[in-house]
């Protein structure tokens, strides 16, 4: 209700999941199931159908099995995120987790990892390609690493996006926030250029 009845929030939410599988967030004491989780974005979705939708996963929790990691993949297929972190499970001293058991051995926890990686790499590309041609009010952060001759920002939706300006001009803009055309959607961030005046 908040995202659909306030335009001065943002249109990004990062809302972690950890596993698509039951049986896992049961084990990490989610209290909460996939389809729960699925159905809040849906939810959401309805109520701001532009927001930009992040989440955090781990792959070998104690226990998870290739049925629980393909759980995983098909959540991150039915949600289609627009950005997410993802780890390798890690034993932190004094946590359940800790004691828990069997123990996914490193090397099935690395391949899971770069799996998954490579499915939430596809879906970020598929979701920046698809900001083609909008037309974005981008707060400008500073000089872009990308090029000397382009400043960097973010979009209302926390995107990065790099454009270039006249080399006397980038000072003036830092701070400010702009109107970008976006022109190209890569892997990790978008490109365009500023419509007219700014």
């Amino acid at each position: 209700e908040v995202f659909a009845d306030l335009p001065q929030l943002c249109p990004s939410l990062h809302l972690p999941i950890q596993s698509g599988s039951d049986r896992i967030l049961a084990a990490m004491g989610r209290g909460h199931s996939a389809d729960d989780y699925c159905d809040w974005v849906d939810r959401l979705r309805q109520a701001r159908p532009d927001l930009a939708m992040a989440s955090d996963f781990i792959v070998g929790f104690p226990g998870e099995s290739e049925q629980d990691f393909q759980q995983t993949l098909d959540l991150v297929d039915r949600v289609g995120f627009d950005h997410a972190y993802s780890f390798r499970f890690s034993a932190r001293p004094g946590t359940a987790a800790a004691q828990m058991g069997p123990l996914v051995a490193d090397a099935v926890a690395a391949e899971r990892l770069q799996r998954l990686q490579q499915r939430l790499e596809q879906w970020q590309l598929q979701s920046n390609r698809k900001q083609v041609g909008r037309h974005v009010a981008v707060l400008v952060e500073g000089p872009s690493r990308m090029s000397a001759t382009d400043l960097a920002g973010r979009t209302p939706d926390g995107r990065a996006i790099h454009f270039p300006v006249a080399l006397e001009d980038t000072s003036r803009w830092i701070g400010q926030i702009v109107t970008v055309t976006v022109t190209e959607g890569l892997p990790n961030s978008l490109r365009g250029r500023l419509t007219g005046d700014g």
